[in-house]
């Protein structure tokens, strides 16, 4: 039954944009796609990690400097966590045809849920808080794009760094501390193909949009040597003069070439793990076993891209749902009120404020 509503969902958004000889069916683009009109903004950022503790941000950046395309921005963390992070975005190297993107972020450290096991079958609290510290994250992305953004060629490399402090629970208290954890590093090659006839890149309302990306992952340390290839189709269908009704496939496998460490006491030993102390309780115990688990089932699937955060299944936290392979269909209406841009200057923000 699964497999005919997600043949139905893929032949509808393909059905919806039919093929004649020529390209009139393409949407013509509703506005500019390299965007000039200068703005910036600066705010606080408050947040608060579980067990590690609270603080104040400050986020700023600028947009579109010089009347370019060019975006800078940067954001700086104090009170419990401390760090920086800043990037540059949409430099263009060659005007409308290559784009050039840079970023980098160091935290002293953060904490990530872990799930007590991959796939689909934990409930929302079954989880515990990973504790990362001396966290390390860099890379940079160039885009050929052509013909409006209508078509585009990426690569991208991206390089990190983390060590294992503490497996927290939910509430943040100590289940275990690693001791003498050795310090993972690892990167990621990105390349992919974008299709986009759309018409807007950033907001489109009509047309059809194909991504094809493949995140090749070396071996590092114990880990494995695998890579993830990632499908992705949505059709946009107009509702009215502003709205529109969006489908969506996406699929993502992982298909590994080399096995990493799958032995549980290696592993324990490499994580400065010991899951067998007797100062442990039995829930405690298994807390402990479930990231190795993890870790192992890692280690011999690979994993592929996840659900949850940002971008699929929204309303739930990030990589809420992984596993060697992945598969998502769904579809969403965005219903805009109105196409109104307005300029504003508030002294700690500038741009063109839109309605939606």
């Amino acid at each position: 039954m699964r497999t005919v509503i997600r043949s139905f969902i893929l032949a509808l958004i393909l059905s919806s944009f039919p093929l004649p000889a020529d390209a009139s069916w393409v949407p013509d683009r509703r506005k500019s796609q390299f965007e000039t009109t200068f703005g910036y903004a600066l705010f606080p950022y408050p947040y608060s990690l579980p067990g590690i503790g609270s603080g104040l941000g400050l986020v700023g950046g600028a947009m579109n400097i010089k009347e370019t395309t060019t975006d800078v921005y940067g954001m700086y963390f104090g009170g419990d966590v401390t760090g920086l992070a800043a990037g540059v975005a949409d430099f263009h190297l060659i005007p409308r045809n290559l784009i050039l993107d840079l970023g980098y972020s160091g935290l002293t450290n953060a904490t990530i849920q872990s799930y007590s096991e991959r796939g689909m079958n934990t409930n929302k609290n079954d989880y515990t808080n990973v504790e990362l510290g001396d966290m390390t994250y860099y890379g940079s992305r160039l885009t050929a794009t052509f013909f409006d953004r209508r078509f585009e060629i990426y690569g991208a490399y991206y390089q990190g760094s983390s060590q294992l402090r503490n497996i927290r629970d939910r509430d943040g208290g100590i289940i275990v501390s690693a001791e003498n954890a050795e310090v993972q590093r690892g990167h990621v090659t990105i390349m992919g193909t974008r299709l986009d006839l759309t018409d807007d890149y950033a907001d489109p309302r009509r047309g059809l949009r194909i991504d094809l990306s493949r995140f090749l992952t070396p071996p590092r340390d114990s880990g494995p040597d695998f890579y993830v290839q990632d499908y992705n189709v949505t059709g946009y269908v107009p509702l009215g003069r502003r709205s529109t009704w969006a489908f969506n496939y996406f699929r993502s496998d992982a298909h590994v070439d080399r096995q990493g460490e799958t032995d549980p006491a290696k592993i324990a030993e490499e994580q400065g793990l010991n899951c067998s102390d007797p100062a442990l309780t039995a829930e405690e115990q298994q807390f402990c076993n479930d990231f190795i688990s993890n870790t192992i089932a890692n280690n011999t699937y690979g994993t592929s891209s996840s659900l949850g955060g940002f971008s699929r299944l929204r309303s739930y936290p990030n990589m809420r749902y992984k596993g060697a392979h992945t598969i998502f269909y769904g579809t969403e209406i965005r219903w805009n009120l109105t196409d109104e841009s307005t300029p504003y200057d508030i002294f700690i923000m500038r741009d063109v404020r839109t309605s939606w």
